[in-house]
Formats: C-alpha cells, structure tokens, sequence
C-alpha cells in the first residue's frame, strides 16, 4: 500500500506517520516544480502489525490535525492532500473519509 502526502510539511508528516505502532514502511520524497515547490512523499507501507481498527482511529488522528492545519495560520504544519492507494489500486483522498472508510482499505491490504 502507497500514502501519498502533498504539502510543505509532506515529510514531517510521512515521519509521524510511519511512526505510529503497528505500520511498519518507508518513504522517498518528490519535488513538484510545476506547483511552486510542493514537496511530496510517497509512503511505502510493507505492514501492519496490529488490529486495523486501532490503526485506521490512529491515522484518522493523524489527518485531523493535518486537517487542522489548513484552517490555522500559515506558521503550523501543512499538508494539502494524502492519497492511498492499495495494491489493487482502490484509492482513498483522507481529506473527507471516515474512520469506517480508511478501516476497510486497511482490511482491503492485510
């Protein structure tokens, strides 16, 4: 499975992101010179170690405070767009799912 993070703070959030427990996986980053420097990252996830409900609840955490960061001031951290794709290719945009949503494309992978 593959997390893409665009945004000025893709890698710090990639970082947060594979250090939750139980998501083990790795990350290269991308430049897009086409949108005013945008970082991106792509996020190799090659497993999940616990209960897909505990992860999914800790990745819909995750995007709420980058959800939040949108909303605030230009100083915090800004993610403009996570994408997951699976091996089956089904993708998910995080920006409206529901906890429900990002748990079943985690059952989809494991």
């Amino acid at each position: 499975m593959k997390i893409e993070i665009q945004g000025r703070d893709a890698i710090e959030a990639t970082e947060e992101l594979l250090a939750i427990e139980g998501i083990e996986g790795s990350y290269q980053t991308f430049e897009e010179v086409e949108r005013e420097a945008t970082l991106a990252t792509i996020a190799t996830i090659v497993g999940i170690a616990s209960g897909t409900l505990t992860i999914a609840e800790s990745i819909y955490k995750w995007k709420e405070k980058y959800q939040k960061s949108l909303q605030i001031s230009t100083d915090t951290a800004r993610i403009e767009k996570v994408l997951i794709v699976t091996t089956n290719n089904h993708r998910l945009l995080l920006k409206d799912a529901t906890l429900e949503e990002i748990k079943e494309v985690l059952e989809i992978y494991k």
